[in-house]
């Protein structure tokens, strides 16, 4: 029998540790990812002005992974109703119950020329690319845009305010956030938006919301006001869609993370609905929860596959999302949401840091969690 995990992010590698440890040997675990790395997306802005720490933040999955097959395919379209996967050079992989943890893509909306002119921070080296384009401005000032004001936005913004401070550039460098929404970053509580604000506007950082972009050229961006925002650097931090493997938009799933009867979704594929009828939100740690989720269901559903009783529905766990709280970097600053309170200065830049080095602990980068609680102090 074979398991399939599509993806090796956050969701696909928890998934994958979790079910070595509840499968049975016999059980194969194949787990597909183009790349073949795992990335911690989550701290992957540190790289813009610290590129040493890139390789802290990348593994090659077959390091944190015992038993499980590493397939580095890319994946174009998974039947998750016939338990088979197409891939990007034509070939098939056949699978009985499998996760699709793909992760999501960059969204730009149909906007024009988003794509083109805006760089993201996505992967690995999207970091190197952000800075090279910053310190080519930095050498006759200039101005940089980023558009969208979520965590990625804010995180990229105040780690290029820092670069340019570093480089005694900041009286040369205007950096201005676009968002759409009426605060940044959208959807937070009011306390948690004005610590961020106020965080931004004293690293000088501009921040202009209800401000819609709707076309970018090779040096302006188009507003829905009719005004034109000059650029020499433009970020694009607008918002994710879900993978096209498994067709347009975001899958929304139930409690039970079940996409069919053999398939199950977890992570920023699919839009999950907690069992108390909450959205939970697109973010590294709603994933990683879901992920032994994921692996208890999948596990039970292997164990009824193979007993003498199919006629009777495995008994499923069910996702809830719990509020753990938000944790965001402005350069060397931070602000944090813990239960009710919202830290800033050094006690937010301690619960980062301590989040940071957790997840690098959990998934076993001992030296590297060491090396990224050192960084910090």
């Amino acid at each position: 029998m074979r398991v399939a995990v599509f993806g090796g992010g956050y969701a696909g590698l928890g998934v994958a540790r979790h079910l070595e440890q509840s499968l049975p040997a016999d059980v194969e675990i194949h787990l597909v990812d183009d790349s073949g790395t795992h990335v911690v997306r989550h701290l992957l802005h540190r790289a813009i002005r610290r590129p040493d720490v890139a390789e802290s933040l990348s593994f090659p999955l077959e390091t944190l992974l015992d038993r499980t097959t590493v397939d580095e395919r890319r994946v174009d379209d998974i039947d998750v109703e016939a338990g088979s996967a197409t891939m990007a050079d034509g070939s098939e992989l056949q699978f009985d119950v499998g996760a699709v943890c793909i992760g999501s893509e960059p969204e730009f909306h149909g906007i024009d020329g988003a794509e083109s002119y805006g760089t993201v921070l996505h992967r690995a080296g999207d970091a190197a690319r952000i800075r090279e384009e910053f310190l080519a401005v930095l050498d006759d000032g200039g101005r940089v845009v980023v558009g969208g004001g979520g965590l990625t936005g804010v995180q990229v913004a105040g780690e290029l305010a820092a670069l340019a401070t570093e480089h005694e550039a900041g009286d040369r460098i205007e950096i201005t956030i676009l968002e759409q929404g009426d605060a940044v970053p959208p959807g937070f509580e009011d306390r948690m938006q004005q610590a961020i604000d106020d965080a931004l506007y004293g690293a000088g950082v501009t921040v202009r919301t209800g401000t819609t972009i709707t076309g970018v050229g090779a040096d302006s961006v188009a507003l829905a006001d009719g005004q034109q925002q000059e650029y020499d650097q433009f970020v694009w931090a607008g918002g994710i869609r879900g993978p096209t493997a498994v067709g347009e938009g975001r899958s929304r799933v139930p409690a039970t993370l079940r996409l069919s009867e053999r398939v199950f979704g977890a992570g920023d594929a699919v839009e999950v609905i907690d069992e108390n009828g909450r959205r939970a939100p697109a973010m590294a740690h709603t994933a990683i929860r879901q992920a032994p989720v994921v692996a208890t269901n999948l596990a039970r559903v292997v164990e009824h596959r193979r007993s003498d009783t199919p006629s009777f529905e495995p008994r499923l766990d069910r996702y809830r999302y719990d509020d753990l709280g938000w944790t965001v970097s402005v350069g060397d600053d931070a602000v944090a949401s813990v239960g009710p309170s919202v830290l800033t200065g050094p006690p937010a830049v301690a619960v980062k840091t301590v989040v940071g080095a957790g997840y690098l602990a959990d998934i076993g980068a001992i030296t590297e969690a060491i090396e990224h609680a050192t960084e910090s102090i």
